[in-house]
């Protein structure tokens, strides 16, 4: 399966001006590379305006769904199409959206960790819902948002309903850059997975973002990794039989002992 992956900087509250981003991404993107999926990064469309963000949704008059729909029927190529704010009555929800190569949403998430250190409590509601697979050309995969990143057990589960790749979806910080990194090796690690990162880069409100989007195979090997500062797309084919050769290699799902850990 070969993948790129959009390591973008955003322009916080311009959700057109974003979409524009996308849209012309796409189409060079997709003349240049013959490629099976693409991957975007969290909160895309607006950035993290989290005070502003009824204003930007109620002044938005774009169906960002449809729109990346359309993308992916008129390109015929999967998009895990990163996350954005979507408001449903009083509640605003950071939603991870997974559209097929048909133009149909595959699946929906909402992220269930919010950021504390953020007031993403205060702005947003918490995804009611754990991750799930979804699959893509009979493949299983998941998909999670930023800080999910920090709680094992939710990988571990989408791992547990045969997940083959997990993608995480960020705007995650450089003052934690280090954490990025060694999380998403982990992660890949323990569960035989590969690791697919799309990270923003750029600044907002005096916030560096980290960029250091990365691809992992499930041994934990870095496959690619892009650059802290620069916007740049990565390209790497993942070679899902991987999965199933570490897991007989090294067979932890078999030695595990879930009664015991309580």
């Amino acid at each position: 399966m070969k993948i790129a992956v959009y390591q973008m900087d955003l322009v916080a509250g311009q959700p057109n001006e974003n979409r524009k981003r996308v849209k012309n991404w796409v189409e060079q993107v997709t003349k240049q590379e013959q490629l099976d999926l693409l991957v975007l990064p969290e909160m895309w469309t607006t950035a993290y305006t989290l005070e502003d963000l009824p204003t930007i949704l109620e002044a938005d008059q774009e169906n960002t769904e449809q729109f990346l729909q359309q993308l992916a029927k008129e390109h015929h190529i999967h998009i895990v199409a990163g996350s954005m704010a979507v408001k449903e009555g009083d509640e605003i929800y950071n939603r991870a959206f997974v559209m097929n190569k048909n133009g149909q949403t595959e699946y929906t998430y909402d992220k269930v960790h919010l950021v504390p250190m953020l007031d993403e409590p205060l702005y947003l509601t918490g995804g009611k819902n754990s991750a799930q697979v979804f699959e893509l050309d009979g493949r299983k995969m998941g998909v999670i948002i930023c800080y999910d990143l920090r709680f094992p057990e939710l990988i571990r589960s989408l791992a547990l309903q045969g997940a083959e790749v997990v993608f995480v979806v960020a705007e995650w910080p450089l003052s934690r850059k280090g954490h990025w990194e060694v999380l998403q090796q982990a992660r890949a690690i323990e569960n035989q997975v590969f690791i697919v990162s799309c990270n923003r880069v750029g600044t907002h409100d005096g916030v560096e973002f980290a960029g250091s989007s990365m691809v992992i195979d499930p041994w934990g090997e870095v496959l690619e990794k892009g650059s802290v500062e620069q916007e740049e797309t990565l390209v790497t084919t993942l070679n899902l039989s991987e999965v199933e050769r570490i897991r007989k290699e090294v067979p932890v799902f078999s030695s595990r002992r879930p009664n015991l850990y309580k």
